[in-house]
């Protein structure tokens, strides 16, 4: 069986009138509290990278290659987590790996050389990996799917926190403490994280049993042979990940190397594009559902939105605008937007589904994280080996992955005129 890409909705029964609230205690705030620390720790390498280069002594290459060491695990535990979440749901499943991200945060307080770095830092990509994939899960339980843009926006706030979280404020930190020591305080904060989500989440009331192992690898091979999934997918490994990699290190790089800013400098920079990210997913958390009821869809704001985080990189790279705070606070605004594909790709697929989905398409934003931030690493390596100065060496890398992005954009408005035509 083949999924023609038409959006599939499922109904949803109400919670009782006095599920709300404890449904926003018991379930959200844990899986936010979660994706907060995941998020903290994907982007906390961009204002702790010139410290580990200063003391590891660490070029661009090495540097894109440890901080992409997350991603790298991350991505690999995209399909089993599938697989998982729907067997033995969000709660068991997210619990667990916490426990693993706590333990690869003690290995990276610890590491003296970049091999136990890198093994630290893959421990906590595989730790966090199911953060936002089990929050969405649950989410497609016990909401109906016309909430799904909304809570997809207010969880994408949560993890903002924890990027904003990771910037001026974790500058101020490694003012009065090691980065050690505030990765041993990041170990202890996430067990507690893990105990919390165990205990207060929810189980599902009447969840269907779950299927066997061999029928979950089948649902995987559907989600792949879906023409509806591969109009998004190039989107999630060259947007989404491409905006993860440069958040996540190469921003603060380009600050430093190209603008000339010190690091506090940059990191203040990071905090007002991670507090204008938050206003905007807050706000698509508020308006998306308003919205689609006067004829704004999911697809329109995501379309909005890419073209004008291309617009704006692009203003970056060329400088054409000497306005960096605006600039970069515009890039975070409308790259969030990007998060809305993983509810359009959720929706068109049933619920039994949707955790495999996500994580599949999880599976490519990671492959794209991990692919453009180590590459982008080696390519400035590269250039400056042959002789270009380190700012044309940036332009260059930055340039690189624009055309990637611009690439991926083009293909979801082809197919997105030819599922159209087809519908007809």
């Amino acid at each position: 069986m083949q999924y023609d890409g038409r959006v599939k909705m499922v109904t949803h029964q109400n919670p009782p009138s006095a599920m709300p609230n404890m449904l926003w205690i018991r379930l959200f705030l844990p899986f936010a509290g979660a994706y907060f620390l995941s998020y903290h720790f994907r982007t906390a390498n961009a204002v702790i990278g010139p410290v580990l280069s200063g003391e590891l002594l660490l070029g661009a290459a090495d540097l894109g290659l440890l901080t992409s060491a997350y991603f790298l695990a991350f991505g690999a535990a995209q399909l089993p987590l599938g697989m998982l979440l729907d067997r033995f749901g969000a709660r068991r499943v997210e619990a667990a790996l916490l426990l693993v991200a706590a333990a690869g945060a003690a290995v990276f307080a610890s590491g003296q050389h970049i091999g136990t770095l890198a093994l630290g830092r893959g421990m906590i990509g595989l730790g966090v990996s199911a953060c936002l994939m089990a929050s969405f899960k649950s989410f497609s339980q016990w909401f109906p799917a016309e909430r799904q843009a909304s809570l997809t926006g207010w969880i994408m706030t949560s993890g903002t926190l924890g990027a904003l979280a990771a910037s001026a404020p974790l500058d101020a930190a490694l003012r009065v403490a090691t980065w050690r020591e505030i990765f041993l305080a990041l170990a202890g904060l996430t067990g507690v994280v893990a105990a919390w989500l165990f205990l207060s989440v929810p189980d599902k009331p009447g969840t269907p049993r779950p299927e066997p192992l061999a029928a979950q690898w089948t649902g995987i091979k559907q989600v792949l042979a879906s023409r509806y999934f591969w109009r998004f997918a190039p989107l999630g490994c060259a947007q989404i990940g491409g905006f993860m990699a440069v958040q996540s290190l190469w921003s603060s790089a380009w600050m430093i190397h190209v603008n000339g800013f010190s690091r506090s400098l940059a990191a203040d920079h990071l905090a007002a594009m991670s507090v204008a990210m938050v206003a905007a997913y807050a706000l698509i958390g508020m308006l998306a559902t308003r919205l689609a009821r006067h004829g704004i869809g999911t697809i329109h704001l995501l379309g909005g939105g890419m073209a004008m985080s291309l617009l704006t990189l692009l203003l970056i790279i060329t400088q054409a605008v000497d306005q960096h705070y605006l600039l970069w606070i515009a890039y975070g605004v409308f790259s969030s937007f990007g998060t809305l594909a993983y509810a359009l790709t959720s929706a068109g697929f049933p619920v039994a589904l949707s955790g495999r989905a996500n994580t599949t398409f999880n599976l490519m934003a990671f492959i794209g994280a991990f692919g453009l931030q180590w590459g982008m690493g080696v390519m400035i390596d590269l250039l400056r080996a042959a002789g270009d100065s380190t700012q044309s060496a940036y332009r260059s890398a930055f340039l690189a992955l624009f055309c990637i992005q611009a690439a991926a954009y083009v293909w979801l408005l082809v197919s997105a005129r030819w599922a159209s035509s087809n519908a007809r």
